[in-house]
């Protein structure tokens, strides 16, 4: 949802949008916005059942009502800090991307060809003009950006989800010739604003935990940029410009810290957080000049922090209420040292009086690939669990990207068994310590952590009283033949580029490695019909294979598939509640527990 907020103390929220009263079953999800630069219009973006797919539309912010054009053919990117469109600071229209054969659900291409458009407000798409395209590269992908000098746009060239990025910058104006920056394709670049006439990157070119830079784009070789701030010890998640100085936020271990840095390098504040958990949602007020961020942990429902850039002072400005007593609930850090000797950290959520002594059902939780750090997130269902003597456990395996680049790259392509050995450390670790037992333990994970939970089983049967597998993928030889499935060769390898990587995913493949006679604990999977990522197909298969293998002695092997969502975007509340229902009702009948009714 939307909201204009008072800035006069004591003034009522005024709603701008609710996506939930759009649709009668609450299946639109909002996607994107951005405001224009006097804030009369915002411009933003839904998807319909959970779909990728997104409809752009305009809304006079004074009289709350939409203007007459629709923009059609773009898609979400989650994985991008970028909002879905770029205003020109005139307010006249704004810079989009949609994609050529967006409209043809048959074609192979129509995830391929993103193009950048020009829309001037009080049109229709069909009279919006072309900005750029780059057909000799299909696989090229761009988000439109406007410089802070007021006189560029950037384009965010990405291919994949490899995390490497270029940046073309053209003139306003529309006098001269595009620049392209790293043409080499080699590193994550994020742009973050102007300073001193050059701009301010994000990125873990020469740092494999990243570093701020300068760049003058008119000598935009390596040799020429200018470091403000250097590789820390902690890897670097978001860095906001402020001024002449920059907030970054970095990942520790398994959480976030906050500092501001001047031009030097050097920290001049440490933003003291509530706890250890994780900050969002970054934003400056220049006006008031303060910084607002969100925070959360396994714990702490999300608030809305405000620090004020003048005094230092961080204080809550909004929170959420939730109804449940979290005094009897603490988490509890250590570190799991694996066979190869990597540390892996690990967090446990249980009550204060817990008892090492192996009963307590317990939800082990990974992620371990595409550089995501995994650190602490709310989530309102999860206490369900809690309530019913449960442990949640979430271990920070490598893959991700909690330590950098190195982390990441020790877990995916060929390192992918890896992510898997860790698990499983976790797992027994878990158990050697009296948390639980095997016939306590149960596997989670969905997406790529589908995978994990998945290939995990199939290695260890007899570490796990039950699997909840959600929007996995399972067919590790075909998976870049369908939708966007090609984005993550560069994660996991292409069983079609050679003999090698084939080798490498069908060893660990689930729909490849499910075996007769093998006593598998029970599974749930779980699937969306309009999953436009992870198609619906990875999840049949997988359980078909199981079932196909079962004997009348084995437990369940069960697929879950839900009508109109998808891999999570716009999912129905009541879909929500039915799916976390039917996962916590199945994990703590897998650890032996019956649910409390109250």
């Amino acid at each position: 949802m939307l909201w204009l907020v008072a800035e006069v103390e004591g003034a009522p929220d005024v709603e701008l949008l609710n996506p939930n009263l759009i649709a009668d079953d609450g299946s639109v999800a909002l996607t994107g916005w951005a405001p224009n630069e006097d804030g009369s219009l915002i411009a933003y973006s839904l998807a319909e059942r959970g779909g990728d797919w997104q409809d752009i539309r305009v809304r006079d912010v004074r009289s709350g009502q939409d203007l007459a054009e629709v923009l059609r053919g773009s898609k979400s990117e989650e994985d991008l800090p970028f909002p879905s469109v770029a205003w020109h600071p005139n307010g006249t229209g704004f810079y989009y991307t949609r994609l050529l054969y967006a409209e043809d659900e048959a074609s192979q291409d129509r995830y391929r060809n993103s193009q950048v458009y020009w829309h001037r407000i009080g049109t229709q798409q069909h009279q919006d003009s072309l900005v750029f395209a780059n057909v000799d590269d299909p696989e090229e992908n761009f988000v439109p950006i406007i410089a802070g000098d007021g006189r560029s746009l950037l384009l965010h060239v990405w291919k994949g989800l490899s995390h490497q990025h270029q940046v073309v910058v053209l003139p306003l104006d529309g006098h001269g010739d595009p620049i392209r920056l790293f043409a080499e394709f080699d590193a994550r670049f994020i742009f973050m604003g102007v300073l001193n006439e050059r701009f301010i990157f994000q990125t873990n070119s020469g740092a494999l935990r990243g570093r701020v830079i300068g760049v003058d784009i008119t000598k935009p070789e390596e040799s020429n940029w200018i470091e403000i701030v250097p590789e820390q010890e902690d890897r670097i998640d978001e860095a906001v410009l402020l001024g002449a100085c920059v907030l970054v936020v970095s990942v520790r271990g398994f959480h976030h810290v906050v500092r501001i840095f001047n031009e030097q390098g050097e920290v001049v504040h440490s933003i003291a957080l509530p706890g250890l958990g994780t900050v969002s949602d970054v934003s400056v007020d220049s006006i008031s000049q303060a910084v607002f961020m969100a925070y959360e942990s396994y714990l702490q429902p999300p608030l809305i922090l405000r620090h004020d850039l003048e005094t230092g002072l961080l204080s809550l400005w909004r929170e959420t209420d939730v109804l449940f007593d979290f005094t009897g609930y603490e988490i509890s850090q250590d570190v799991v040292v694996t066979a190869d000797g990597a540390s892996i950290p690990i967090s446990i959520v249980h009550s204060k009086d817990i008892v090492l002594d192996h009963s307590h059902p317990t939800l082990l939780y990974g992620y371990g690939g595409f550089d995501v750090s995994i650190t602490p997130s709310f989530n309102a269902s999860r206490l369900l669990w809690l309530e019913n003597g449960g442990i949640y456990a979430v271990a920070n395996i490598r893959g991700g990207g909690e330590f950098g680049e190195s982390w990441h790259g020790a877990g995916k392509g060929q390192n992918k068994q890896t992510v898997f050995d860790d698990f499983a450390a976790a797992g027994d670790w878990l158990i050697t310590r009296g948390y639980t037992s095997c016939d306590r333990l149960a596997a989670v994970g969905e997406s790529n952590g589908g995978l994990l939970v998945a290939a995990t089983m199939l290695q260890r049967p007899e570490l796990f009283a039950g699997v909840i597998c959600s929007i996995p993928v399972t067919d590790m030889l075909r998976f870049h033949r369908f939708t966007i499935g090609h984005y993550w060769t560069f994660e996991y390898g292409n069983a079609d580029d050679d003999v090698e990587q084939f080798r490498v995913l069908h060893a660990y493949s689930p729909v490849h490695n499910v075996r007769a006679g093998v006593n598998y604990p029970p599974i749930l999977v779980t699937t969306g019909e309009n999953d436009d990522r992870v198609v619906p197909a990875h999840a049949m298969k997988f359980v078909a294979a199981l079932q196909d293998v079962a004997t009348v002695e084995d437990g369940p092997r069960l697929l879950r598939y839900q009508s109109d969502v998808g891999h999570g975007l716009g999912k129905p509340r009541s879909k929500v509640m039915e799916l976390d229902c039917a996962i916590y009702t199945f994990a703590l009948a897998c650890c032996g527990v019956a649910p409390n009714g109250e």
